[in-house]
């Protein structure tokens, strides 16, 4: 188990004796001063601890103290485990005291992944201001639509001026770009306060490539034998990786004892390494820090996993990692080539069929170990038995978003109509659903790979994100990549911020998103996310139909036609039948003027059905005498 302690690493405040205690790993030096910055600059030797651990109590510093240590090679760094950097990566840390914050959610359980409506929200983007207290004022609107957590992407100081997060350098440290540290309390405590949950992207795969003076402390921070595709891993299993697996578990506690959020989302997995079996593995670990961290508040853990290994969200009784949530890609790249018909790169082993909608509406991961062409190899593993809520289903994330070149959204990529049909699955599903943020109003705003990098290595990146984009064959196009936004350019970043204009402007759109999670919240049929209480049938080429099977008999059924007006006079297909001493009456049509649509029909006529083209329609059992 890692430390969750305040003293363990970093700048503590000791309220019961006025001082500050310093405390940082640092093996490599035999010794390490703590530099204090300000009106009264002094250098003081640190005390060498055990296990290459170096500390000191003073109360020569107060919370605000500038602070730098001092290395055996003579140069001062910031803290690896700063809580505020407010100058920037390269800057020097500063004290600060989060236990000074009033909180006022001592009321707040937590939440459970069940009956969650998950939020994703960059913080620099999602605003005019790209701030915390900009941010803070649209939460009443956002649990208005029916949003229930909010997945914030990385928000650990890294270099320059805007970015995604995911290059961090400072893990403890929340951005400066976006506010102060108790800027982002009182963001989670509002949030709280209207029945919000709040969950943290964070990386624990690897770290950004400017302001990383981990290596300066120790270069047992990173693997000897394990790479990722952005740069050295993490050693959680090589010599001397106690320290490390501490530093990073102690992180993941401090989220949630210092900020009260309710959980994190953790980025990339599969490249986290540790051999280690799963009920010592560091993921294991983390989810045991958090839940202890959280002292009987619920959590709920999130894992991005390219490789689709279920086991995460097993219980560590019966093997697996005790995490809660998979984010689910092939529920994704199937929507996707349904959308779009763009089968390119990893969208090759998708052909967005109404099969893949059914099973994946029932089972989660489409590829539970069977052979995947893309890859050369097999890929998941076993999942059928795993509860729906499992699996977060979307059909947008700042990556997917990102990588279709110009940052479209998926509605600019589609006919309105399908698309309409396709986000009606998605929400009405029984898999946890996620909206990307502005994806609620059908944002026109653009969402770009952005990084803001020194001038040496912003070309590096750039050239390395046409060469990821690569893969997709038009965007290999000379004329395409010269249209491609330069990541290190302000107007790529600014371009991404949201307008909540259209909110109003984009109004058939926004009424639909709250429509559906009205009735996803109101409805047993949608909220109880029963396992396999759900069945579906192809209908045609293009259509197919869910049936959410109810306790007494009240059933619903959604009808999805993807393609041109579906005539079903011969319909040997029980799953359309009425449930015994019942009718279907019309719940919802995306065909609805209300919607967009261009006008509803109940689809069930004399001879037979008829659906409508590119439209999802939602049937409910009435009872007739």
């Amino acid at each position: 188990m890692g430390p969750t302690k305040r003293e363990t690493i970093g700048a503590s405040v000791q309220a019961s004796t006025g001082t500050v205690l310093f405390r940082v790993w640092a093996p490599n030096s035999k010794n390490v001063n703590l530099i204090l910055e300000g009106s009264s600059p002094c250098e003081i030797p640190m005390q060498p601890d055990q296990n290459g651990y170096f500390q000191l109590e003073t109360r020569l510093a107060t919370p605000g103290s500038l602070y730098r240590y001092r290395l055996e090679d003579g140069n001062a760094y910031p803290d690896p485990a700063s809580r505020f950097q407010p100058e920037g990566a390269h800057g020097p840390s500063q004290v600060v005291d989060g236990r000074t914050f009033k909180w006022t959610d001592e009321d707040w359980k937590g939440i459970e992944l069940s009956n969650q409506v998950l939020y994703e929200m960059h913080i620099g983007t999602f605003t005019r201001e790209g701030t915390w207290k900009a941010a803070l004022k649209e939460l009443p609107e956002l649990a208005e639509v029916g949003i229930t957590c909010l997945e914030v992407m990385p928000v650990n100081e890294f270099a320059g001026k805007f970015g995604w997060g995911y290059d961090g350098v400072s893990l403890y440290a929340p951005t400066r770009l976006y506010g102060t540290p108790e800027d982002f309390r009182e963001f989670v405590n509002e949030a709280h306060r209207l029945k919000l949950g709040v969950i943290l992207d964070v990386v624990y795969n690897h770290l950004g490539p400017d302001g990383n003076y981990l290596p300066k402390f120790s270069p047992d921070y990173f693997s000897k034998k394990h790479k990722t595709d952005w740069g050295e891993a993490i050693n959680f299993d090589g010599e001397n990786c106690q320290p490390v697996r501490d530093f990073f578990t102690g992180n993941a506690g401090y989220w949630i004892e210092d900020f009260h959020l309710d959980g994190l989302r953790l980025d990339a997995t599969q490249n986290i390494y540790d051999n280690a079996l799963p009920e010592k593995h560091i993921l294991t670990e983390i989810g045991r820090t958090v839940r202890r961290a959280a002292q009987g508040r619920s959590t709920i853990i999130v894992s991005e996993n390219e490789s689709q290994h279920s086991e995460l969200v097993r219980s560590i009784e019966t093997g697996g990692y005790g995490l809660d949530g998979l984010w689910n890609d092939d529920f994704h790249h199937s929507a996707s080539v349904a959308l779009t018909g763009h089968q390119g790169a990893y969208y090759k082993d998708y052909r967005g069929e109404p099969q893949e909608f059914i099973s994946a509406i029932k089972y989660g991961y489409l590829y539970q170990g069977q052979w995947y062409s893309w890859q050369n190899q097999k890929r998941g593993h076993a999942g059928l038995d795993l509860p729906p809520s499992a699996f977060i289903n979307y059909l947008e994330n700042h990556d997917q978003v990102a990588n279709s070149g110009r940052g479209l959204r998926m509605h600019q990529m589609t006919s309105p109509g399908r698309y309409r049909a396709i986000k009606t699955v998605t929400l009405l599903g029984p898999g946890t659903p996620m909206l990307f943020q502005g994806e609620e109003f059908a944002s026109s705003s653009p969402f770009f790979y952005f990084a803001d990098h020194h001038n040496e290595l912003a070309p590096l990146v750039e050239r390395g994100r046409k060469e990821f984009l690569s893969q997709f064959r038009n965007l290999r196009d000379t004329k395409m990549k010269a249209q491609l936004a330069a990541p290190h350019n302000p107007a790529t970043f600014e371009r991404c911020k949201l307008n909540f204009y259209e909110r109003f402007t984009h109004e058939a759109h926004y009424r639909l998103t709250k429509d559906l999670l009205k009735l996803r919240k109101l409805d047993l049929n949608f909220n109880s996310q029963r396992h396999m209480k759900i069945d579906g049938a192809v209908l045609g080429p293009q259509a197919f139909v869910l049936r959410y099977i109810h306790p007494e008999g009240l059933d619903r059924i959604l009808l999805v036609n993807l393609g041109r007006d579906w005539d079903l006079q011969t319909c040997p297909e029980p799953l359309l039948a009425a449930p015994w001493k019942c009718e279907w009456e019309l719940l919802l049509s995306t065909d609805s003027p209300s919607y967009g649509g261009s006008g509803v029909f109940h689809p069930e006529t004399e001879t037979g059905w008829l659906l409508a083209a590119e439209s999802a329609t939602l049937l409910g059992a009435r009872r007739v005498n």
